[in-house]
């Protein structure tokens, strides 16, 4: 990440405090929330990035010296299919039948499966891409990973 605009330490508070700031008051997951927590997270990244690279002997109408996109994405955690710690056979996601209660199951809250990958065709002196998943969000029953990609003007 030598020819990143900001630092990948400071990319890091970016992203962690825009997911702070837009999950702020959220106790769990709730979809209809998280067009509005993206929202938040992708604006924030980008004002914070657009103003950290843009060198202070810039004048104010000079554009910035890239292009930035950020990708927000959140994802659910699922439910304990038993949460009062019963056993023998329930039907999980999708009606496969899972077996509650055993030792390697027993109170975990289930984990959607997810793999995301990004690819560009760019200078490899001058345009990047950094991803980062936050932490925070796990307590309240998801996890967020924030992308950013930036190609120089």
């Amino acid at each position: 990440m030598a020819n990143s605009p900001v630092p990948a330490s400071r990319l890091k508070q970016i992203a962690n405090d825009a997911c702070d700031s837009a999950i702020s008051t959220a106790t769990h997951y709730d979809h209809a929330q998280t067009q509005v927590w993206n929202n938040h997270i992708i604006n924030s990244i980008l004002k914070a990035v657009i103003s950290e690279s843009t060198s202070t002997a810039d004048t104010p109408a000079q554009a910035p010296k890239y292009k930035f996109c950020v990708n927000s994405t959140i994802i659910q955690h699922l439910s304990d299919p038993q949460p009062s710690g019963g056993s023998g056979a329930v039907e999980g996601e999708q009606g496969i039948p899972t077996t509650a209660g055993n030792s390697s199951s027993a109170g975990k809250v289930g984990r959607r499966g997810m793999h995301s990958a990004s690819g560009a065709f760019w200078n490899n002196e001058k345009d990047g891409m950094w991803s980062h998943k936050y932490d925070g969000g796990e307590a309240r029953g998801m996890d967020i990973v924030v992308s950013l990609m930036w190609i120089a003007v």
